[in-house]
């Protein structure tokens, strides 16, 4: 008998052991693999917020690779519409950074002051930290060739990426038939019909709820646009959209938001008014996210438990940045479809959603 137990803790042990191997290894891949992923993770997500005009189209007056092609350019054009509009409210502010500058030394100074009396800071703390460039990744050792150098690299890195997502749109709505195929043909006759319906099943939730989050960010972009622009807040039409698209990551997308609009509002200013048009304006925005906007237009889409919505996002974040934060809700809304059809994870299925959650 004591044998017996001995050998059960040692295949308990192994299998743990094992299993956390496994884990390492598969999220150790999958962030060393970033660079090939996220492309095609985001093309496929893309793809799928197409795919019912895509169908119109072909339904109506176009053949597949012709639909495909159009819905690429659409999407093509929208994200450099965007960029655009960011790039010009940036110059703005590169423009206008020696004021915002001059604004805001008096302020830090302040907290230097603040830090000094009620901290166990000391002077040569606070100078250490100046040392610093207060551009992200252009350190003051870093002389003009290196810093013109990292520059290009992550500028032809981006655009490569980017690219190549509106490449692979084209080929996943081109060829999804076959695709599709390809999988039901993993799997045995009996099973191909419940396969098919997780297919189907998957696409819809992902597409309702891509296609609500993008209302969202219209009407939340126009909220904070009206209250920031009221409010006196530089660059408004920038934070707005910002603060919009952050949106898309739960909990903390409207915690950076909130920051940005302060960092370019009231500490460019240093206007009280400014400091409460801003909250009014975040309080407001975020009441009719939550109870007028986020119920009707995006709906229980998804059906996630809170807490591994936040658990997942964190995880995206570690594991691909702000790309990873923001697909991660389209793909564990995936997974629990694919859970919910297969016997022995359902009880993942149910440990994610809210379903009898008391």
């Amino acid at each position: 008998m004591e044998r017996s137990l001995t050998t059960k803790g040692k295949q308990i042990l192994i299998f743990s052991t094992l299993s956390i191997l496994a884990v390492y290894f598969l999220f150790d891949g999958l962030l060393h693999a970033s660079g090939f992923l996220i492309p095609l993770v985001t093309a496929f997500i893309l793809a799928l917020l197409m795919m019912p005009l895509a169908r119109i189209m072909e339904k109506s007056f176009l053949n597949r690779t012709a639909s495909s092609l159009i819905n690429t350019i659409i999407i093509l054009l929208v994200s450099i519409g965007f960029l655009a509009l960011v790039s010009m409210q940036v110059k703005r502010v590169v423009d206008d950074w020696q004021d915002i500058k001059k604004t805001m030394q008096p302020k830090i100074e302040n907290v230097k002051v603040f830090l000094l009396e009620h901290t166990p800071l000391d002077p040569a703390d606070l100078e250490q930290s100046n040392q610093g460039s207060s551009i992200p990744f252009m350190g003051s050792s870093s002389n003009p060739g290196q810093k013109a150098a990292t520059f290009l690299n992550r500028a032809f890195g981006f655009f490569g990426d980017y690219l190549l997502t509106f490449i692979y749109i084209f080929f996943i709505l081109n060829y999804r038939n076959r695709f599709k195929e390809f999988i039901l043909r993993l799997f045995p006759d009996s099973k191909r019909n419940e396969v098919k319906e997780v297919i189907v099943d998957s696409a819809k939730v992902t597409q309702k709820y891509l296609i609500g989050k993008l209302i969202l960010i219209g009407l939340l972009a126009i909220l904070y646009a009206i209250g920031l622009g009221i409010s006196g807040v530089d660059n408004f039409i920038l934070v707005s959209i910002i603060s919009a698209v952050l949106s898309l990551v739960p909990y903390i997308g409207n915690i950076i938001g909130f920051g940005l609009a302060m960092i370019f509002g009231y500490l460019t200013t240093g206007d009280a008014t400014v400091l409460v048009g801003i909250v009014l304006t975040f309080t407001v925005a975020q009441f009719v996210e939550s109870y007028v906007l986020e119920p009707y237009v995006v709906g229980d889409q998804v059906d996630l438990h809170p807490f591994f919505v936040i658990l997942v996002v964190i995880l995206g974040s570690t594991i691909w940045g702000i790309m990873g934060m923001i697909l991660a809700i389209p793909i564990l809304a995936m997974f629990k479809i694919v859970f919910a059809h297969v016997a022995p994870l359902k009880p993942f299925a149910f440990l994610i959603s809210k379903e009898d959650d008391k």
